[in-house]
């Protein structure tokens, strides 16, 4: 009765400009040699089998992520009518679970990790799902963090409850002050990977999302593009999480990252002797700590530290590797004929 919802929204604009609507950030091998949809769904081999795991995402990259995913059913590929955030998302998809298995368990990821130790993961997954299905509470997975990152959300554990913890309380996007407080004080990522019994999910939206809940009898009656209409777009972090007197956290250490820009890269991928990255035919001389990403023609980078060079579609990006996260600030001021068409 276990289930996978996969969240794939959004071409993923900050890998600009590789990425497109027809080749989105999800399809592309930004951590290793294969997409990183495919690689988000292979990881749950042995835990849900892909006929219980569905795909999240919007109309226009429905059909770039269907090839990327040719292992998934047709029909487990659910396609937004509208985006509204993660939470009017999950309800679809779990809904969509619950009305195969009545006593549906839910897992939820997002298809653009990075995960160092695939079995960790599963093993930290099937506790997830064994401790929602034994206490009725929805949880979500803490990982110890390796550094004061100031661009992800942290959760401050409460008291116990088995071998998890209560949520005492989240932090999103704090300063550096405040993440080095939160790391010191024992806080943990907030990874994003979710876990709740379809029942307890439809009970705590009606309870604590006013943004969904007068909606929900659309999706009883089969109608998404009616839910869509009549929800309000909130995260499911906000409009559950949140606001639940219900929620746990399971620590995993699994060496969980988030493939949010070109400056991850250095992260996710295996660096040479200078600390550098490149994918595609690039030479770097006397130049370190920088990503070089070449898909049209050679691209040669000499004598620079801590850059970002990307070449592909006819279009070359030259930016520092701290300035990489906040791309989209770019895209706002570039012709839209240049920047395509946008996303998350």
């Amino acid at each position: 009765m276990r289930w996978a919802v996969v969240l794939a929204g959004g071409v993923g604009s900050r890998f600009w400009p590789v990425s497109t609507g027809e080749r989105p950030k999800q399809v592309l091998p930004l951590a290793g040699d294969q997409p990183l949809v495919r690689q988000a769904v292979e990881r749950l081999a042995g835990l849900v089998s892909p006929e219980r795991t569905l795909l999240v995402t919007g109309r226009a990259l429905g059909p770039a992520l269907r090839a990327a995913l040719p292992m998934l059913p047709a029909a487990n590929v659910l396609e937004e009518p509208f985006a509204a955030s993660t939470a009017p998302a999950l309800a679809w998809a779990t809904a969509h679970a619950a009305q195969q298995d009545a006593a549906a368990s839910v897992l939820s990821l997002h298809a653009d990790w990075f995960v160092a130790d695939d079995a960790a993961f599963r093993a930290t997954a099937a506790a997830a799902l064994e401790l929602v299905e034994r206490e009725d509470v929805i949880a979500t997975v803490g990982a110890r963090p390796t550094r004061p990152e100031t661009g992800y959300g942290y959760i401050v554990p409460g008291g116990t409850l088995g071998s998890a913890r209560r949520i005492a309380r989240f932090k999103e996007k704090p300063t550096r002050a405040e993440a080095e407080r939160l790391c010191a004080d024992g806080a943990l990522w907030n990874t994003g990977l979710f876990a709740w019994t379809a029942r307890r999910f439809r009970a705590e939206v009606e309870l604590h999302t006013p943004e969904l809940r007068d909606a929900l009898p659309h999706l009883d009656r089969g109608d998404p593009v009616a839910f869509f209409k009549a929800v309000r777009p909130v995260s499911i972090d906000v409009g559950v999480y949140e606001r639940t007197e219900r929620g746990a956290v399971v620590v995993g250490d699994f060496g969980w990252d988030d493939v949010g820009s070109w400056a991850a890269l250095l992260r996710v991928h295996r660096r040479d002797e200078a600390g550098n990255v490149a994918v595609g035919p690039a030479h770097l001389v006397g130049t370190s700590s920088s990503v070089v990403w070449s898909e049209d023609g050679t691209t040669v980078v000499y004598g620079l530290d801590n850059v970002v060079v990307v070449r592909a579609r006819g279009i070359s990006l030259v930016t520092r590797t701290d300035l990489a996260p906040d791309l989209k600030k770019l895209l706002d001021q570039l012709p839209p004929d240049l920047v395509g068409e946008r996303g998350a």
